[in-house]
């Protein structure tokens, strides 16, 4: 399965040198698929470290109100987040024992025995009732930080301390992708139970169980489920008919097992001595950002005879990556409706995921750096993000989103239609199953290049 995290393959390319035209305004760059940013002309340090910060800050917020929303009102909340999320230029002792007393006592305490507070808002206890969606809100917060930060790291690492830019990285992908895991096996099976509904008309299908009760698995009666049924059982239609309630179940049976133990393993990752140092980095990360020598040094002693570290250059070399990425992938093909590329090599025999996927996955992994890049050029901390977000990067980011979770949900089916001495009646709607997803991969790649090469629209 693809990772859901940031983990670009490339590596972080060193300061270029500074661009001529970095706005990105001219017909060539449109072309290329440049955002048109047009960040403010004191894109300098500063910037870097005030997101930064508010992205640490956000990280610790979203860190308390998962543990409070998971410990329930008996537990009382741990005061480090509060205090080493502090938006002021606080002390680095100060933040260091904020870290302490918030991640290694709090964090330990709501995700104990008989809490479960999970990564994706899922609970323990027979008689506990649905968490709230402040848990989900939270959870989701998380990641959100923790990709920003390791993105921001990653492409501007030239202007951070090196050591430790390399050090962050791999732990806050480690992080998000962890807590990502469960939320996307239970998105992907109801994806699947949903896409089955819908071909095969009026069956009913095992509701997905939650995580951490044990529970009846019941059925879900036709127009339930969220996708009314538009046609209704037929005779010519059976054998889909029959095979897709042994498939549903099936599917369920799997991704729910993989969902449990993604589970545990966030409550593991949630509870270990490796998460806490993270939330100890980012504590301290929330009062002081630790910069290269060169950046360091522009920032402490600005000269009138020297020039600002711009952040620039770095954000224009990421949209080049980016704009290569695209450019190397098959877009007037997908131009083509119904052009049955996604299809090619649907009965290989070769478990690993379709080789014309990888670049696609790489692109939308590129176009969260270009745009987090953007976010941190326009001040994120001071709310300017949004107002300058593009209208085309996000459908595109949407569009790549689609691709990534049909692709995966292929894969399930097919791993699923792998299972040893399954009905030939099963086997054969979990076919249909991964050929419907594959024709989503499709549909996800053609709007993608229609958002792509649309002009530039900026939101007021």
């Amino acid at each position: 399965m693809a990772q859901r995290h940031l983990d670009p393959t490339e590596p972080a390319a060193a300061a270029p040198p500074p661009h001529p035209s970095s706005a990105g305004t001219s017909a060539s760059a449109t072309a290329r698929g440049d955002a048109g940013a047009g960040p403010r002309a004191d894109a300098d340090t500063d910037a870097l470290v005030g997101y930064l910060r508010a992205q640490a800050t956000e990280f610790l917020r979203a860190l308390r109100r998962h543990r409070e929303s998971g410990t329930g009102a008996g537990t009382a909340p741990a005061a480090g987040a509060a205090t080493g999320a502090g938006t002021g230029p606080a002390a680095r002792k100060g933040a260091g024992a904020g870290a302490q007393t918030g991640t290694r006592t709090g964090a330990a305490t709501g995700t104990g025995t008989g809490t479960h507070a999970g990564a994706n808002g899922t609970y323990g206890g027979p008689d506990r009732a649905a968490p709230p969606a402040d848990d989900v809100d939270a959870a989701r917060a998380l990641r959100r930080a923790a990709r920003r930060i390791s993105a921001t790291l990653h492409t501007f690492q030239p202007l951070l301390d090196a050591d430790w830019a390399e050090e962050m990285r791999p732990e806050l992908a480690w992080l998000s992708g962890t807590l990502a895991m469960e939320h996307a096996y239970a998105s992907r099976l109801e994806r699947l139970l949903q896409a089955l509904h819908r071909l095969s008309g009026s069956t009913a299908f095992p509701a997905p169980r939650p995580v951490g009760r044990s529970t009846v698995t019941t059925t879900v009666p036709p127009g339930v489920s969220g996708v009314p049924s538009a046609h209704p059982a037929s005779a010519n239609r059976g054998n889909l008919t029959v095979g897709a309630a042994k498939a549903g179940a099936l599917l369920d049976r799997q991704l729910t097992l993989a969902r449990t133990r993604a589970h545990s393993t966030a409550l593991q990752a949630l509870g270990s001595s490796r998460f806490h140092a993270v939330a100890d980095k980012v504590a301290l990360l929330a009062s002081e950002v630790p910069l290269s020598s060169t950046a360091r040094g522009a920032a402490a002693a600005p000269r009138p005879d020297a020039a600002p570290v711009d952040l620039r250059p770095l954000a224009t070399a990421a949209q080049e990556r980016l704009t290569d990425a695209v450019a190397a992938l098959p877009l007037v093909t997908a131009g083509s409706p119904y052009n049955a590329e996604a299809l090619v090599h649907g009965l290989s025999p070769d478990p690993s995921p379709h080789p014309q996927d990888a670049p696609w996955h790489q692109v939308r992994l590129l176009l969260r750096l270009h745009r987090y890049a953007l976010e941190a050029l326009a001040g994120a901390e001071a709310g300017e993000a949004d107002d300058g977000v593009d209208v085309r990067l996000l459908a595109a980011g949407e569009a790549l989103n689609r691709h990534r979770d049909a692709a995966e949900a292929a894969a399930a089916a097919a791993q699923a239609a792998r299972t040893p001495r399954i009905a030939p009646a099963t086997a054969y709607a979990l076919g249909v199953l991964h050929a419907d997803q594959r024709h989503e991969v499709e549909a996800a790649r053609y709007a993608f290049q229609h958002s792509w090469r649309k002009e530039p629209i900026r939101l007021p």
